[in-house]
């Protein structure tokens, strides 16, 4: 594919080809802030929920759907916002995406009911996939091939330490002020944000001459949200209930639909060829697992650190931050990035998921004494992440052209939401599968506070502890196990695409491609669809 071409936006500095854009490690600070404000307000009101249903006398749905509407319309949105970025301007993305979160910022800080902010939440989510799609696709545009791989290790820190500062942040917060802060404290970053990217970041967009796929962008949003619905209702409704059922089965018909669709017209929001590269499918798989462990890992941290340990929130938070502090370390000191040079993207990739394994089964194996052996594996767990999701954010990157940046900044985000939310139910379905097993009959497994609450004795609440604690052991166990298995097949499936990389270079085709065609799956000396301009 011809590469794009690089005309400059009036009052913008030109990209560089080769060295980057002269301000990019700038811009890159200001990206990143806003990114991890709306990283933070994925967990940030968790700690909030005994506020929430006090001073707007909110229920236990209303809660819910404070926290979820945030996560649903962002998870619904990546793709289309990422495609609508590529074709009218990823820095018009970018300032849509700020002022929309701001304002809907505001708007939830100033929030009267409960369905004033859950409207709220759902803005903020807009504007969070605007900014989450269009961080990463800029820093495609505004590096070169040699810094980006630095570049977008400090991205995938920032989003490590996004989730990990929300529930601390919180907690410090609801300390000093009242509840509607935790969101008003994103105004200063959003309107620092908008001037700063208006200043700095080049435009830059896909020159597609066909019309929108409004039909895709339809699709992918309902099938989405729909599968996301069901993940998130799964752990507290029944995966056999008839609400979690109906999402499940609507959002897969959709999505599959969505697929039909986009095989069959020329200018898809998707490209279906992309799902041909080996380098792509291998970063897919390790992008999900990964956030499958971390995720999960993290849900059942919080409550083993509480339930069994008897810690309370605040406590909780911080214990689980030697994790993404780790992760902060190894980026930001430059070692991950180095590594993934020296060795290459599967190597990297395959210590890093060893050692997020390694580090899961230490945390199940060795936590039952305290919170010693607790920290070890997450020390383990933050290092190997550390090592492979900026290796596996750029392999997506470096996979799909760069006039489709803002598509994979959508599939990056997409899959790491679904990954998120398929670590949380599978491994929260094993926990409570275990637990309600090892349970005393007489008390019944409704959940650990119930149990407790119904147990008749110390002895009898002992056992429910150690049934609960034994519970978590199988769950952190079965996730090591995921991560490890997942983690060596993206291995094994990145250095088969290097491979055929090699055979290409030689003149051969690829391994498991016809003779006569791209990475992608296309015809060699196709004509490109489309061009960036800065």
């Amino acid at each position: 594919m011809a590469a794009p071409s690089t005309d400059a936006a009036p009052g913008t500095p030109p990209l560089a080809p080769t060295g980057g854009h002269p301000q990019r490690w700038l811009i890159l600070g200001v990206i990143c802030l806003a990114q991890l404000v709306v990283l933070i307000d994925n967990t940030v009101l968790n700690v909030a929920i005994p506020s929430l249903t006090s001073e707007l006398d909110a229920s236990t749905s209303d809660v819910q759907w404070m926290i979820n509407a945030y996560a649903l319309v962002q998870s619904g949105l990546l793709l289309t916002a990422g495609n609508a970025a590529d074709r009218y301007g990823r820095k018009k993305l970018l300032l849509a995406g700020l002022a929309i979160f701001g304002l809907g910022s505001l708007a939830a800080g100033l929030s009267q009911t409960s369905a004033q902010l859950i409207a709220s939440r759902a803005g903020m989510g807009v504007g969070g996939a605007l900014l989450l799609t269009t961080t990463l696709a800029v820093i495609v545009q505004i590096f070169s091939e040699t810094e980006r791989v630095k570049a977008i290790a400090i991205w995938s820190t920032v989003s490590s330490l996004g989730f990990a500062m929300g529930p601390l942040l919180g907690g410090v917060v609801l300390d000093h002020f009242w509840w509607g802060a935790i969101f008003l404290i994103n105004l200063p970053v959003a309107v620092l944000g908008l001037f700063a990217v208006a200043a700095l970041v080049p435009e830059s967009k896909s020159k597609q001459g066909d019309r929108p796929d409004l039909l895709g962008a339809l699709l992918s949003t309902i099938g989405m949200t729909a599968v996301v619905f069901a993940i998130i209702s799964g752990p507290e409704h029944g995966w056999g209930s008839g609400r979690v059922l109906v999402a499940a089965v609507v959002g897969v018909g959709v999505l599959v639909g969505f697929v039909l669709w986009e095989l069959k017209i020329p200018y898809p929001m998707l490209d279906m060829h992309f799902f041909q590269n080996r380098k792509f499918v291998g970063a897919v798989a390790g992008t999900i697992l990964v956030a499958f462990g971390m995720t999960g890992s993290l849900y059942l941290l919080t409550q083993h650190l509480q339930f069994v340990l008897g810690y309370d929130p605040l406590d909780a938070g911080l214990r689980t931050a030697p994790m993404a502090l780790m992760v902060v370390l190894l980026n930001f000191s430059g070692l991950g990035p180095r590594l993934l040079l020296k060795v290459g993207t599967p190597l990297t990739i395959a210590i890093g998921m060893t050692l997020a394994s390694a580090g899961l089964a230490a945390i199940a194996l060795m936590s039952g004494n305290g919170y010693g052996g607790m920290l070890l594996g997450l020390v383990v767990m933050g290092s190997g992440i550390a090592l492979c999701m900026p290796a596996m954010a750029n392999a997506i990157m470096s996979a799909i052209p760069p006039e489709k940046a803002g598509v994979g900044g959508g599939i990056n985000g997409t899959l790491a939401e679904f990954g998120n939310g398929l670590g949380v139910a599978v491994l929260g379905a094993v926990l409570n599968a275990r637990f309600a097993a090892l349970v005393p009959t007489a008390v019944g497994a409704a959940s650990l506070p119930a149990a407790l609450a119904a147990a008749s004795g110390p002895d009898e609440r002992a056992a429910i502890t150690d049934a609960f604690a034994s519970g978590l052991e199988t769950s952190q166990l079965v996730g090591a196990v995921a991560v490890l298995a997942g983690g060596l097949l993206a291995a094994a499936m990145l250095w088969r695409a290097e491979q055929a990389d090699k055979a290409d270079k030689t003149g051969g085709p690829r391994q498991g491609e016809p003779a006569g065609t791209d990475g992608a799956g296309k015809p060699d000396g196709a004509v490109p669809e489309a061009s960036t301009s800065a």
